[in-house]
């Protein structure tokens, strides 16, 4: 079976990634996944050092670059490399402009396995991407 072509995020959302991050999948043998995964997974964002008010993970999902800066359009994703981070729930951004810095570190979750370790390289649009749709 073929992949399919993954369309990238700034053509649907109408604005610019929130912010980067430098990502590194962990192994099996580290308890991540079996495999690196395809564009377009639909994992969460957890901070690392969780001391906020707010439960649970974050619907903040990556969208992977390759070794060019260029989004993948097909096929599976880098073990390590970069992520732009697209924040779904315009009504947090606020919540999440106090937290995310250069240097925070999260992970990408799947359920309640982490999968990833990342930190924060770059801030893009997270300061002026809309607060609602």
């Amino acid at each position: 079976m073929k992949d399919k072509i993954h369309i990238p995020n700034k053509e649907g959302f109408k604005h610019d990634s929130d912010f980067k991050v430098k990502y590194r999948f962990y192994t099996r043998k580290e308890g991540g996944r079996e495999s690196v995964p395809h564009q377009g997974i639909r994992s969460d964002f957890w901070y690392e050092h969780d001391h906020h008010t707010m439960d649970g993970i974050f619907i903040i999902h990556p969208e992977f670059e390759d070794a060019e800066g260029k989004i993948i359009e097909q096929g599976p994703v880098l073990e390590e490399g970069i992520a732009t981070m697209w924040i779904l729930n315009p009504n947090l951004r606020e919540y999440h402009q106090e937290r995310i810095k250069v240097g925070t570190v999260g992970y990408f979750m799947e359920g309640g396995l982490r999968t990833a370790i990342c930190e924060v390289v770059e801030i893009t649009g997270l300061m002026i991407n809309p607060t609602s749709y």
